[in-house]
């Protein structure tokens, strides 16, 4: 009765931790091959996201996340800003690129 599908799993995986969590690819990645799900369908379920709902996302997850860090020094925000992107599972040069387009303003 197709209880038990891999593929479903993997895309319904996927769309709800980018929707609901807003996790980048990388975690995502990771997330599922920690349950075992086989490469091909990963990147199948990756696929599945629009490359500009990704970067959409991104952007106001970085800027909300910047602007909730006014209170701390330059180094410290920058250090904490990054370290909760990739913890999100973000692309490092993604990241760097926003964070030397919010240290310039």
């Amino acid at each position: 009765d197709n209880f038990l599908n891999e593929e479903r799993f993997a895309f319904s995986y996927a769309r709800g931790k980018f929707s609901q969590k807003h996790y980048g690819k990388i975690r995502i990645q990771r997330e599922l091959k920690l349950r075992d799900i086989h490469p091909k369908l990963i990147q199948k379920a990756l696929d599945q996201i629009d490359s500009t709902d990704f970067d959409d996302a991104f952007e106001v997850l970085a800027d909300k996340k910047w602007e909730s860090l006014k209170n701390e020094n330059v180094l410290v925000k920058k250090k904490k800003f990054f370290d909760y992107m990739v913890y999100r599972g973000w692309e490092t040069e993604r990241i760097y690129d926003k964070l030397r387009s919010l240290s310039s303003r």
